[in-house]
């Protein structure tokens, strides 16, 4: 297989260290950042570096002093729920337990979604996602703790579930978002505070990446980000994950033929979650989807997926259980969809991620105020 493991590349940078860096720097401890007084961690969902790269004429401020060096690694799967969570705990997904965007409620023996699905589905964010935010880290050592966001977001399980410990501040624009943000940084001497920009992230599902919303979505969160930092204020400009473009002949459709053996499919069409009837000769199905799926994607077990470290080098046994069966990881600009399910919805999808391709996984890593080199 053809699979780049987060293991075998023990060099490259994670989102996973970030708070860790940022932590650092506040107590002027750092190896990676000098000292701030205060630090924004700016989060602009689904902003992959090479995507950003090819279109730095529209995003001036934020492309001006990147360097090549200037990128991380997100986590698997490339997907919000999981590498949002990550950047938020500084821990992998095999141990905050978030390891896809729709995966298994084995007690209930049902499919949860991971962003949506808190409260429809019974989810106790305390308990389903366990690990300590960045913000009660940053409460516990008596530094003030923010989190600026759409106001729709802040009563969701998700939020509670990641960004409990802050105190959420709504803004409407991304220049508003940002203002807020600098303003609370500067305010609140030692103060961790988050900014979440989910516009390009928007964008790219429904037109696509470089379309002209996605670009315009660039331009503003590009002029929201270049006004000036206050001074002893440390400003990191990340993401989550990248996305790339899903054409319609490039969709894999799977009949109730393929499906003969499954019980539940969840994931997302990048990466999907494969879980088995009890009944199942799991050897004989993996053998029929990697023969169904030669060339389209990846076929591995949940045995081979932590092993090789797909999910960090600690795997807790909640968050084994929400693995699938099999993982079924996209390849080249393919997407993988269960042609029986009652919702197609998801096919009329253009901008996607969740798989291990550089355009999904590598993100930018941008210095801004007491951070620029």
């Amino acid at each position: 297989m053809s699979l780049m493991l987060p293991s075998e590349s023990p060099s490259a940078r994670s989102i996973v260290g970030v708070a860790g860096d940022l932590f650092a720097s506040l107590r002027a401890e750092s190896d990676v950042l000098p000292p701030a007084q205060s630090v924004v961690l700016v989060v602009v969902d689904g902003l992959g570096a090479i995507s950003l790269r090819g279109h730095a004429g529209h995003a001036r401020a934020l492309t001006a002093g990147m360097t090549k060096r200037d990128t991380a690694q997100s986590v698997f799967p490339s997907t919000t729920a999981a590498a949002l969570t990550s950047i938020l705990t500084g821990v992998w997904p095999g141990e905050h337990g978030l390891v896809g965007y729709r995966v298994l409620d084995a007690r209930r023996d049902v499919l949860v979604n991971q962003l949506t699905g808190w409260e429809s589905e019974g989810l106790d964010p305390l308990t389903w996602q366990p690990a300590p935010t960045i913000f009660e880290q940053a409460v516990a050592a008596a530094r003030p703790a923010f989190a600026v966001g759409v106001a729709a977001y802040e009563h969701s399980g998700f939020t509670r579930a990641t960004l409990r410990g802050a105190e959420f501040v709504a803004a409407s624009t991304p220049a508003e978002r940002v203002a807020a943000a600098y303003g609370l940084a500067e305010q609140h001497p030692g103060a961790l505070v988050y900014c979440y920009l989910p516009e390009v992230d928007k964008a790219g599902h429904k037109h696509g990446v470089a379309s002209a919303e996605w670009v315009a979505a660039l331009e503003d969160i590009d002029s929201a980000l270049s006004v000036r930092v206050p001074s002893g204020v440390g400003v990191l400009v990340t993401s989550d994950h990248g996305m790339v473009d899903v054409p319609s002949r490039r969709q894999a459709v799977l009949d109730a033929s393929h499906l003969a053996g499954v019980r539940h499919v969840g994931g997302e069409p990048r990466m999907l979650h494969v879980h088995l009837e009890p009944d199942a000769v799991a050897a004989d199905v993996v053998a029929r989807w990697r023969a169904d799926l030669d060339g389209v994607a990846d076929v591995l077990t949940r045995d081979e997926a932590i092993a090789g470290g797909l999910f960090g080098p600690r795997v807790t046994d909640d968050a084994r259980s929400r693995v699938g069966d099999l993982l079924v990881v996209a390849r080249g600009v393919w997407a993988v969809y269960d042609g029986t399910a009652a919702d197609q919805r998801g096919r009329g999808m253009i901008g996607q991620h969740g798989g291990l391709t550089p355009e999904e996984r590598t993100v930018p890593v941008i210095r801004l105020g007491a951070f620029s080199r």
